[in-house]
């Protein structure tokens, strides 16, 4: 194994492991709430399809702006000190909700969900690559498949109680906005919009609590090992250019992060434009969460015993491009399940492109992990182009003259075919990219069998 890690005896790794898993928890909560935030946002900001998933992309478009600059952060300020600084960050986000919401307006709402995003870009640049170095490469996966429980359970907690908060009673709202006049239709928005300062408050105050907190916190200072330097042939390997497996890592984890953004983000919507209730849709996101969570146990126990990573990203794409196909060619309560179902696709790639990608990295690890956080932004691009395709193919079919209940079922499914090209990418790193500029034996030894 060409990147040996500093690795800690596995009793002084359990204390650790359980704090960075309550970063996860907290990331997953705030995270997966966009899935309520949509509809909402769409109805007290009178949007559009597309417009109304900018909420998702205000979010992750953050990773781009700030991987690098977090990068840099921990660099000087290490490990704790920069997940103590993303907390407290994503604490300034949501009080930014509480002007919004006075003045109901859109952009501002925005840059709350900017900031936040930027805060948890600090703390994930500095928490996934901690576990990943935190024991042995070869079950990287697990400890992450781990973090993905935490994840997935705090979004799915999350998903529920401000589904509950923002989403009941709105299918009520919407009926009376349409036979009010201006000023009632807009002491009604106003009131609506006043309902997500109450949550963010206690939110802010609990991450702030946090973030302090987290100083603390036993945290030990870990990193990856250096490595020799690599000669191939005339050249050694001297900069992050040199690691094509890395790049084709930040691309496939880019058309990922789009992917389980759009099961999870776009399912609620989804169901509204097929005619379901809101006070069922509002839980579709949860179906979504916890497929993934049922999965991300399964990975727990299988990997590295049973199955290696490199064979659980393979099973993931291919039954990624199944249930893509099965979403588009159904309709209905059916096509949501299928949609739902991507969570077991989703759960354990993440897991498994981490470590293949910074295999070999050494003394690149943090600077791989910057670029590997920015690939988040795929959850910034993927549920715009979803949303546009959306809106598109509604417009199109309203056009011949398609009812407009009947189009915006139509569209919202065919929006889907975005996810085929997505998992194709996925399996072809799964299959080839990630030995790319690998050495034999740097393969071999890797212990990521």
């Amino acid at each position: 194994m060409n990147d040996a890690l500093k690795v800690l005896p596995q009793k002084s790794t359990l204390i650790p492991i359980l704090i960075i898993a309550g970063l996860f928890f907290i990331v997953g909560f705030i995270t997966w709430i966009n899935g309520a935030l949509i509809p909402f946002m769409k109805t007290i900001n009178e949007l559009t399809d597309s417009q109304s998933y900018i909420v998702v992309s205000a979010s992750y478009i953050s990773f781009v702006f700030m991987a690098l600059p977090a990068s840099y952060i921990i660099n000087k300020i290490g490990y704790k000190k920069g997940m103590s600084l993303g907390l407290i960050i994503m604490a300034i986000g949501a009080l930014i909700f509480i002007p919004a919401a006075r003045a109901r307006t859109y952009w501002i709402f925005l840059i709350g969900i900017f900031v936040q995003g930027a805060g948890m870009t600090l703390l994930q640049t500095a928490s996934n690559p901690y576990i990943t170095i935190l024991g042995p490469l070869k079950s990287a996966a697990k400890r992450i498949a781990i973090m993905g429980i935490a994840n997935k359970v705090a979004g799915a907690l999350g998903s529920v109680i401000f589904g509950a908060i923002l989403l009941s009673g709105i299918d009520e709202i919407k009926n009376k906005l349409s036979l009010v006049d201006t000023i009632e239709k807009n002491q009604l928005l106003n009131t609506m919009a006043d309902s997500v300062i109450a949550p963010y408050i206690i939110m802010a105050v609990v991450l702030l609590f946090l973030g302090f907190l987290i100083r603390k916190a036993p945290l030990p200072n870990v990193e990856a090992a250096p490595i020799k330097e690599i000669k191939e042939g005339a050249s050694i390997k001297k900069n992050i250019f040199q690691f094509p497996h890395l790049w084709f890592g930040v691309l496939a984890l880019f058309v990922y992060v789009g992917v389980e953004v759009i099961a999870g983000d776009t399912i609620i919507s989804y169901g509204i434009s097929l005619n379901i209730p809101i006070e069922q849709a509002k839980f579709f996101t949860l179906f979504t969460l916890m497929a993934m969570v049922g999965t991300y146990i399964l990975g727990v126990f299988l990997i590295p015993k049973y199955i290696r990573q490199e064979t659980a990203l393979k099973v993931s794409a291919i039954l990624g491009i199944i249930l893509s196909v099965c979403i588009i060619m159904t309709n209905g309560f059916s096509s949501v399940l299928f949609v739902s179902a991507l969570g077991i696709a989703n759960a354990l790639v993440w897991p498994a492109i981490w470590p293949l990608a910074l295999n070999g990295l050494g003394k690149f690890t943090k600077t791989a992990s910057a670029l590997l956080i920015m690939a988040i932004s795929g959850g910034a691009i993927m549920p715009i182009v979803y949303g546009a395709i959306v809106d598109y193919r509604k417009e199109e079919l309203i056009t011949v003259g398609v009812e407009e209940v009947i189009a915006s079922s139509e569209a919202s499914t065919s929006g889907y075919w975005i996810l085929l090209p997505c998992y194709v990418i996925i399996l072809l790193y799964a299959f080839w990219g990630h030995k790319i500029g690998l050495r034999k034996e740097s393969i071999s030894s890797s212990s990521l069998d």
